[in-house]
């Protein structure tokens, strides 16, 4: 069952949050900001965040720039995961995964259906791996954000949670092309 082993050290990660919006500002960015104070409150580092409009080159392009960014280790994105004509994110990043995380999808819903029902179908939440970079995309309201930092993000981003986190894995991410 899970767990939280004490005698681990708790390992700070760098987390950059990416909100899609064309309407928001840093000022009123209410699910950038959710995930920027669960992040610091859990004791990682914010190490970025920005805003993009819903435009599939400038969400790619700014995910693989912090993808590529040493300082930088996981990416969660927020908004355009609906299906509106705007919502574009996971056309924008699926493409670029170099693997899919299909079970955080899975389990997002899972917790998301106990709060809203079957609304819950409406988001297209996802997760991967990009450049060796862990990237969450999730919907763009400030409940889903609590929903997947508190339900899925905060122990998985946790080295002392057992029996795995995703911090235990993170050196390994890149060992395909560390190969000779």
């Amino acid at each position: 069952m899970a767990r939280t082993d004490e005698s681990r050290p708790f390992i700070p990660i760098r987390i950059a949050v990416l909100t899609v919006s064309d309407t928001r500002s840093l000022a009123d960015d209410k699910s950038g900001q959710t995930l920027a104070d669960r992040i610091t409150e859990a004791g990682h580092i914010l190490a970025a965040r920005d805003i993009v409009i819903d435009d599939r080159e400038k969400i790619r392009d700014k995910v693989l720039g912090w993808s590529k960014d040493a300082a930088i280790d996981v990416v969660i994105t927020t908004g355009g995961t609906g299906f509106t004509g705007r919502d574009v994110t996971p056309e924008a990043l699926e493409p670029i995964f170099e693997k899919r995380m299909d079970g955080f999808s899975e389990v997002f819903h899972r917790i998301s259906y106990d709060k809203i029902g079957t609304s819950t179908i409406q988001s297209r939440a996802t997760g991967g791996v990009v450049n060796a970079t862990f990237v969450f995309v999730l919907p763009g309201s400030p409940g889903a954000c609590r929903d997947a930092w508190d339900g899925i993000l905060k122990a998985q981003l946790d080295y002392r949670h057992m029996p795995c986190n995703f911090v235990e894995i993170m050196p390994r991410l890149d060992e395909h092309l560390r190969r000779g």
